[in-house]
C-alpha cells in the first residue's frame, strides 16, 4: 500500500450557523492548515498515488481567500470541510483541518 500526505495552507473566512449563541456565528477568518492523506495499492501511470500539485490546486482554487459560506453548499465547520475535501479526492482516506492552533477536525473514511 502506498500512502502520500499533502499539507496545504489557506486563508479563508466563514460563519458557522449554530442553534446556540456563539462568537463563531459572526463572519471571521482563519489561516487554515489542511493535511490530506491518500493511499493506493497501485501507482497510476505516472508512478504516483495522486499528484501533489493537483491536490493543492483543487483546494486552493476552491477555498483559498474565499468566504466559505459562499462557495460551499453546507455549514462550513471544520468537520464538514474535512469530509468534503476527502470526498473530492478519490484516493483520499484522511483529511485533517486545523482552523486555529487549538482546534482541529479529522475525517477518515471507513
Amino acid at each position: 500500500m502506498y500512502t502520500i500526505t499533502k499539507r496545504i495552507e489557506i486563508s479563508a473566512a466563514h460563519q458557522i450557523k449554530t442553534n446556540y449563541p456563539s462568537q463563531c456565528n459572526a463572519l471571521h477568518g482563519h489561516n487554515w492548515i489542511i493535511t490530506i492523506s491518500c493511499r493506493s495499492k497501485e501507482l497510476n501511470e505516472n508512478g504516483m498515488v495522486e499528484d501533489f500539485t493537483a491536490i493543492k490546486s483543487m483546494v486552493h482554487r476552491t477555498l483559498d481567500h474565499q468566504n466559505l459560506n459562499e462557495v460551499l453548499p453546507f455549514n462550513p465547520t471544520a468537520e464538514n470541510i474535512a469530509r468534503w475535501i476527502c470526498d473530492k479526492i478519490p484516493t483520499a482516506f484522511r483529511v485533517e483541518v486545523i482552523e486555529s492552533e487549538n482546534n482541529a477536525a479529522v475525517y477518515e473514511k471507513d
